[in-house]
């Protein structure tokens, strides 16, 4: 089923990447209906650790459609997709010029504020904008990346010395994935006019913070609140009575909470399934490590 050598991964460092749910996401997947040809949608993709496994994995794939709202991110999907060998070209050139620069932090940090600079202006080319996207993902601090409400990146350097900022071999067959992929900018709700049945579709939204200082909304300008978390939920309502298969990732804030029932509640309807995932990226040390995440169905 698998190609040796040439399977995809994703290739950003994510807030909330699903690598460690795959095992989980594989034992909720409809079975009958994977076994027959469909059509594979995520309205939040990501860095798509989800989306590369399920390309390697299940070639009954007819037909793959990602979005999201972060034009810096599926602008960098399609120059992957479109121009792979420009964007390594600029890449390499970015590694080369960064690793060349001496230990001196300084010099580091000048090099990388001036390209998070230029990032920000979003004035370049879109093969450099997306350059500068990995570069700033492979560079700057835990790979989080966060913006301010002006949509200006503002996420500090990290402290790798010499960071793999062009993997030519992946991009090459994240290229080749992308291929039978359309890629949508925007609203989540506009993939439902891309929906040809039977289609499954895997949420992977903003996650419900469980505590204040939690939050990675910061994915794009705007905030993911809890009547935005509802307006999913009514769309997953409408995707259900459209016959269509969904799976839905998001926080356990029961966990943290007992009394908090909030997508017990909302959610009422479906299939609630709870699953241990490890997060890594926290600038705490001390609140990396296990959670519950939650796992919601409609079939």
């Amino acid at each position: 089923m698998q190609m040796e050598n040439k399977n995809a991964k994703p290739f950003l460092k994510w807030a909330g990447g699903k690598t460690q749910l795959i095992g989980d996401i594989e034992n909720v997947l409809p079975k009958k209906f994977i076994a027959n040809k469909f059509t594979y949608i995520e309205p939040f993709v990501g860095s798509g650790a989800i989306l590369f496994w399920m390309l390697n994995n299940f070639p009954k794939i007819e037909k793959a459609v990602i979005n999201d709202i972060n034009s810096d991110l599926t602008n960098t999907y399609r120059v992957i997709a479109s121009k792979p060998n420009e964007l390594i070209s600029l890449l390499k050139e970015f590694q080369t010029e960064y690793h060349n620069i001496d230990t001196d932090t300084e010099l580091k940090r000048e090099y990388y504020t001036a390209k998070r600079t230029l990032f920000n202006t979003r004035s370049t080319d879109k093969e450099t904008q997306a350059a500068l996207f990995i570069f700033l993902n492979r560079t700057c601090f835990n790979g989080l990346f966060r913006v301010n409400k002006s949509n200006a990146f503002n996420v500090p350097i990290g402290s790798y010395k010499k960071p793999m900022i062009c993997d030519a071999d992946n991009l090459l067959a994240v290229s080749e994935a992308l291929q039978k992929v359309e890629i949508l900018t925007g609203d989540y709700q506009q993939t439902l006019s891309h929906a040809e049945k039977p289609a499954l579709f895997y949420f992977d939204p903003p996650y419900k913070p469980l505590n204040k200082t939690s939050s990675f909304n910061s994915y794009a300008k705007d905030e993911f609140d809890d009547n935005e978390q509802i307006r999913l939920r009514d769309f997953c309502k409408t995707l259900n009575n459209l016959g269509h298969n969904w799976i839905l990732s998001n926080s356990d804030v029961k966990g943290k909470d007992l009394e908090d029932n909030f997508f017990d509640d909302i959610y009422e309807d479906f299939n609630i399934n709870r699953v241990f995932a490890r997060r890594s990226i926290n600038a705490n040390a001390e609140k990396r490590g296990k959670l519950t995440e939650l796992l919601i169905t409609n079939y």
